[in-house]
């Protein structure tokens, strides 16, 4: 089986519990990916609210130095994907899995711009520019009155831009939202987002912002996370089915992919370990959608996605 992930917080959590990577408790682990034919993860360094500076770099250079370290002592054969040229090897290999580098939260920054060249060297092609609050970069979701894009956000997005760092807006408020559409012309993600007009919670996106998603050609990642599913009762694989049906009929089968969020968000039961994953994917041929359009959803749509926007 085939999966790209758009989002996942597994090397956060690995971090923050003191968890190896191949932990089998965590939803996601390098052994569990080696079980699949092609696993692809955007494994993301959450920068909570709060940090800053030297404290939020320094959670950084812990999540990659356990991510590197992990690497280097043992022997699944998971590598670290940073260019074109890593993906295409992988796909050559008929077989891989591999880690792209993300962060989730601009507060990284710190208002400096030169950070955001270190993170380029590290590794990292994607950023979520906010988290819920307030960041240098503007104002996330959980802001009441919240404000564009700031004088420095427009900096950095620019800066991102030159670098091909790919702009994730999954967490961003509305109006931040609608700034960089405006400022930027790269296409870019919301990475682990559902549908706002069938689940109204407010980490969804719009019917507008999804077609402007479509019209620069972005990517949107569905999520697992319960309450973005379903906003009545327990989640199940048919509120999934529900919101890529509703983004299919907005002729998005080609900008549609998944963005977990496993290990950072309270996953539906039936899908809470990758190895579910496989259960999914039968449930929507037994929902009669078309094979091809399944394998899009699953991978061909993020791979190709980064394969055009990353060096």
């Amino acid at each position: 089986m085939h999966f790209f992930d758009l989002h996942c917080d597994t090397l956060y959590r690995a971090l923050a519990e003191g968890k190896s990577l191949d932990d089998e408790g965590l939803d996601v682990s390098f052994k569990k990916m080696c079980d699949f034919d092609f696993y692809i993860g955007c494994f993301a360094v959450w920068i909570p609210d709060n940090f800053r500076g030297e404290k939020a770099l320094g959670l950084f250079d812990d999540a990659i130095s356990l991510l590197n370290n992990f690497i280097q002592k043992n022997s699944y054969e998971v590598s670290i994907l940073k260019s074109k040229k890593d993906l295409e090897k992988l796909i050559s290999l008929g077989k891989g899995h591999g880690v792209i580098l993300t962060v989730e939260g601009g507060g990284i920054l710190g208002g400096k711009a030169e950070n955001i060249s270190y993170l380029y060297e590290k590794g990292i092609k994607m950023m979520t520019l906010t988290w819920n609050g307030t960041c240098e970069i503007g104002d996330g979701i959980g802001v009441r009155e919240p404000y564009g894009l700031s004088d420095f956000g427009y900096e950095a997005v620019s800066l991102m831009e030159k670098l091909n760092i790919i702009i994730d807006l999954s967490h961003a408020s509305q109006k931040l939202f609608y700034d960089v559409y405006e400022k930027t012309k790269n296409p870019f993600v919301v990475s682990h987002s559902n549908s706002k007009s069938v689940c109204n919670n407010p980490r969804n996106i719009t019917d507008e912002q999804f077609d402007m998603i479509k019209k620069r050609g972005g990517l949107v990642g569905i999520n697992f996370c319960q309450e973005f599913l379903n906003e009545k009762s327990k989640a199940n694989f048919d509120d999934i089915r529900r919101h890529v049906e509703y983004f299919l009929e907005r002729d998005g089968e080609d900008i549609l992919a998944f963005g977990s969020d496993f290990d950072g968000a309270s996953i539906l039961e039936d899908l809470n370990d990758i190895h579910k994953l496989e259960n999914l994917y039968e449930f929507f041929l037994i929902k009669n959608y078309n094979e091809k359009v399944v394998n899009k959803i699953f991978f061909k749509n993020a791979f190709d996605f980064i394969m055009k926007n990353i060096c």
